[in-house]
């Protein structure tokens, strides 16, 4: 499987709002809305919110993804990735991403 590392180790190249995009299909939008809607406790996503060709690429963002604290710390230190930090392994920012999903922190850590 194709990899596209966000700035948290997340693989951006599995996510349903970057894949409905790069494909525009809105199909994908409504059924990825719906399914975010009940994952996240969030009743305000609509099918129109799910754009995003990933964080560390230029064009639209989906709304989380383009106020994202992870998001701007990166790029406001001048990174690429959180694994370019030497605060990765204590980081509080990143931490909640990589306890839950800790393929995110090994996927940085195979970037150097």
């Amino acid at each position: 499987m194709e990899k596209f590392i966000s700035c948290c180790g997340l693989n951006c190249a599995s996510c349903d709002a970057r894949i409905a995009t790069i494909a525009n299909d809105d199909e994908l939008r409504k059924a990825t809305a719906e399914k975010w809607k009940l994952e996240y406790n969030a009743p305000g996503i609509t099918p129109e919110m799910i754009n995003c060709t990933g964080c560390r690429e230029p064009g639209v963002k989906f709304s989380h993804c383009e106020a994202c604290e992870i998001r701007n710390c990166v790029i406001d230190k001048g990174f690429d990735t959180c694994g370019d930090c030497q605060d990765l392994e204590t980081c509080t920012i990143v931490s909640a991403i990589h306890k839950f999903v800790p393929e995110a922190l090994t996927n940085l850590r195979n970037l150097n």
